[in-house]
């Protein structure tokens, strides 16, 4: 039914130009029939850039979910490889967890650079991006599966960091220019494949080390997974001028010019974001790369809680589980409400889960569910964050902006070392998540007293002298 009335409109269109320059005398026959194959050729072009804009945009973000899940094991299943790894080599856990460290800074801090080409290559950028990502993930694990010192292991951070950030960086700039409609549960879906997509290969991971050891089960997961990022990859693309939706009645601040990487780097808002990020992103990961160790600590890991499962395995399921349920549930509840009013609610969730965790999660259930809780309030972070700063700077530039926030998940890495320090001189966890508790009350404060009053006020601004490019 689109397709006809596409047609019949074009078609009325076509006699109406053709009559007007014929009444004006300027068509020959020969000048006739060329404006008649322009004008179709012209209708043809904007009915194929139409056309997809709604069943296609959301092919494009399935696409992009999967390959993002392919990646989460590279960061959501590393604890289970620490503890044999550690006994294998006799390796110290705090130099294994420096390439957790290294893995997490290459994934964000290449990022820019790598959306920037995205964002240069036009529509054929994201297929070209994600299929170099998916060869540097594969071979960043078949490094670690061969690695015989450390060093070697922090070459295999390095190379499958690179390969993540290519794929993570590609896929959310993606979301965020197919979908300005729904731009906050688009990137928490695409985010939850990276958040939820380990919950499936929890059992299989831990089966497989425990079975043929850890090395073979870093070399089977490199080939698998690498394999199929690269076939996706050449099903994606950038949206054409015009061919996304309208963002239409949108609930939330969103800025009607884009800012270039150089105009929003000049932004107080962005750095306000960039700090927030970081204490967020700080205390999630000190729980996410140790979470085995937590447990092992608390005496629960080996607890058989459910069906013949270990407190461990359980955990590592509902966790991956809620940290990516948690992404398009919060990026869809900030699309209604706004996006700081949901980093309020879900942040101070997060402190009272971080409490809770060093208070009552020392029984093989209270550590379930605490550690669920935090997963489920922190992995939304990863949604509103982009969204926020899509809404804020526009979608031209969206990869390269996205990309250039992103780098503080690497910088907040470096703190998880810390968590290990600060437990060895308290000699407990508590002081651990009482110190991420505050992080995450702070940044409550910020959004709603610092962040959002700023953005109305630059939205107010907005509306009487533009800033930036025109969106597109």
């Amino acid at each position: 039914m689109r397709a006809c009335i596409n047609f019949e409109l074009a078609d009325w269109n076509i006699i109406y130009q053709c009559t007007t320059l014929q009444r004006r005398g300027l068509l020959g026959v020969v000048g006739e029939k060329r404006a008649w194959e322009e004008t179709m050729a012209a209708n043809a072009v904007s009915a194929s850039r139409q056309a997809p804009s709604n069943s296609y945009r959301w092919m494009q973000l399935i696409v992009g979910v999967i390959c993002m899940a392919m990646i989460a094991n590279l960061q959501y299943g590393w604890t289970y490889f620490v503890g044999p790894m550690a006994k294998a080599n006799s390796w110290d856990i705090a130099g294994i967890q420096v390439a957790f460290s290294i893995f997490v800074a290459l994934e964000t801090w290449l990022t820019p650079v790598e959306g920037w080409i995205v964002d240069s290559l036009g529509r054929r950028g994201p297929k070209l991006m994600v299929a170099a990502g998916g060869i540097f993930v594969a071979l960043g694990w078949l490094i670690n599966a061969k690695a015989a010192s450390l060093e070697a292991l922090y070459a295999g951070a390095i190379v499958s960091g690179i390969g993540a950030g290519a794929i993570y960086a590609t896929c959310v700039g993606n979301a965020v220019k197919w979908f300005p409609d729904r731009r906050g549960l688009a990137v928490g879906l695409t985010a939850g494949g990276f958040g939820a997509g380990a919950a499936v290969t929890v059992i299989p991971i831990q089966k497989m080390i425990a079975s043929i050891g850890y090395a073979d089960t870093f070399f089977w997961f490199a080939l698998g997974q690498g394999a199929i990022i690269f076939v996706l990859s050449w099903l994606l693309r950038a949206p054409e001028p015009g061919e996304v939706a309208s963002a239409g009645a949108v609930k939330v601040l969103q800025s009607r010019s884009s800012s270039t990487p150089g105009q929003m780097l000049s932004s107080p808002v962005f750095w306000l974001l960039y700090l927030m990020f970081i204490l967020v992103s700080a205390s999630g990961l000190m729980v996410a790369a140790q979470v085995a160790l937590i447990a092992k600590d608390y005496g629960v890991a080996q607890s058989v809680i459910l069906f013949g499962a270990t407190t461990l395995i359980v955990s590592g399921v509902i966790d991956n589980v809620a940290n990516g349920s948690a992404r398009p549930f919060f990026g869809w509840v900030s699309d209604q409400i706004g996006r700081e009013y949901t980093m309020a609610i879900a942040f101070s969730a997060g402190g009272a889960a971080y409490w809770l965790l060093g208070t009552a999660g020392t029984t093989p259930w209270t550590f379930v569910i605490c550690a669920a809780l935090i997963f489920f309030t922190w992995g939304e972070i990863f949604s509103l964050f982009p969204s926020t700063c899509t809404d804020m700077f526009g979608p031209k530039y969206a990869t390269t902006n996205t990309s250039l926030l992103y780098t503080a998940k690497g910088l907040s890495a470096f703190v998880v070392p810390l968590a290990n320090v600060l437990k060895a001189y308290t000699g407990s966890w508590h002081s651990v998540f009482a110190v991420a508790a505050v992080m995450n009350f702070i940044v409550v404060l910020m959004a709603l007293f610092v962040v959002r009053p700023m953005r109305l006020s630059i939205s107010a601004s907005e509306n009487k002298r533009p800033v930036g490019q025109l969106a597109e």
